[in-house]
C-alpha cells in the first residue's frame, strides 16, 4: 500500500448532509395532515418558511405521486397517495390488531387502537369505533401525543425494564406508572392526554421491534375497569401470538 493510500484509508467517510428538499417534502406533508382544513399554497408556504415558488415546486412533485391533491379552489389537502404508504406501516401488527380491535370496540362501546412509539411521542397506527354509538372519543390514526402521557405510552413503557427504557430512550423518563403496569399487565390514565378522557392500553411485544400498545379511550363507562383491562391484556396476548 502506498503512502498516500495509507493516509486516505484512515480518513473517516463523511457523513452524508441530509437532502433539504425531500425534508422540505415530509415537513409539508406533517402539515397538511395536522390542519384541520385544506390550506392555500400561501398557507402552506408560510408554515413551511420557505418562498412561494419553492412550496409550489415541491407540491408538484408531490402531486404527481398522489401524496396530496387540490381542490377546485386550489387549496392543497393530503392525497390518496398518502393511505397506500401507510397501509404498509407496521404491516404485520395492523393485520393482526384489526380484528381484536373490531371486537374490543363493538363489545366495550369504546374506541379500541394501536400506539406504536415514535421518538418521544406515541403514534396511534389503527383504530376502530364501535359500530352503534353516537358518544365515543373519535382517536383518528397519526395523531400524536408524547410517550410520557397517557396509558398507551405508560404501557409501551412498561414492555421494557427502567434500564432497558433508559438505553433506549435516555431523555424520556420512565413513570414510576410504568414499573406498576408492568406488574399488572395493562396501564390506565385520567385526564392526561385529554381533559376528561380517561384511557387503558396493554403492551403488546413486537419481535425484533419496539413495543406497541393496544389500547382504549372513553369518557365515561358503566362497566368495571378491571374487565375491560382483561379484554385488553387478552387481545394483546392474541396479537402477539399472531405475530410469534
Amino acid at each position: 500500500m502506498t503512502p498516500n493510500a495509507g493516509a486516505a484509508a484512515q480518513v473517516a467517510p463523511a457523513q452524508a448532509s441530509p437532502s433539504q428538499t425531500l425534508s422540505r417534502g415530509i415537513r409539508a406533508l406533517e402539515i397538511l395532515a395536522e390542519a384541520d382544513r385544506p390550506l392555500t399554497i400561501a398557507e402552506l408556504s408560510e408554515a413551511m418558511g420557505v418562498h412561494r415558488s419553492v412550496a409550489y415546486r415541491i407540491l408538484r412533485t408531490l402531486e404527481d405521486h398522489s401524496l396530496l391533491v387540490r381542490d377546485d379552489a386550489g387549496r392543497v389537502q393530503p392525497g390518496p397517495g398518502l393511505a397506500v404508504l401507510a397501509r404498509g406501516v407496521s404491516r404485520n401488527l395492523q393485520t393482526a390488531a384489526l380484528p381484536e380491535l373490531t371486537q374490543l370496540a363493538n363489545t366495550l362501546n369504546m374506541t379500541a387502537f394501536v400506539a406504536v412509539w415514535d421518538h418521544q411521542d406515541c403514534v396511534t397506527l389503527v383504530t376502530v369505533e364501535p359500530r352503534h354509538s353516537a358518544a365515543t372519543v373519535v382517536q383518528h390514526p397519526g395523531s400524536r401525543h408524547p410517550i410520557s402521557s397517557g396509558a398507551p405510552g405508560i404501557a409501551i413503557q412498561s414492555a421494557l425494564t427502567e434500564h432497558e427504557w433508559s438505553q433506549l430512550a435516555p431523555a424520556v423518563p420512565y413513570r414510576p406508572e410504568a414499573a406498576e403496569a408492568r406488574k399488572r399487565g395493562y396501564a390506565a390514565s385520567h385526564d392526561e392526554v385529554i381533559a376528561g378522557v380517561s384511557s387503558l392500553a396493554a403492551p403488546v411485544r413486537v419481535p425484533g421491534g419496539r413495543p406497541a400498545a393496544v389500547a382504549v379511550v372513553y369518557i365515561r363507562s358503566s362497566q368495571d375497569p378491571s374487565e375491560v383491562a382483561a379484554a385488553l391484556t387478552a387481545s394483546a396476548a392474541r396479537i402477539e401470538g399472531q405475530l410469534a
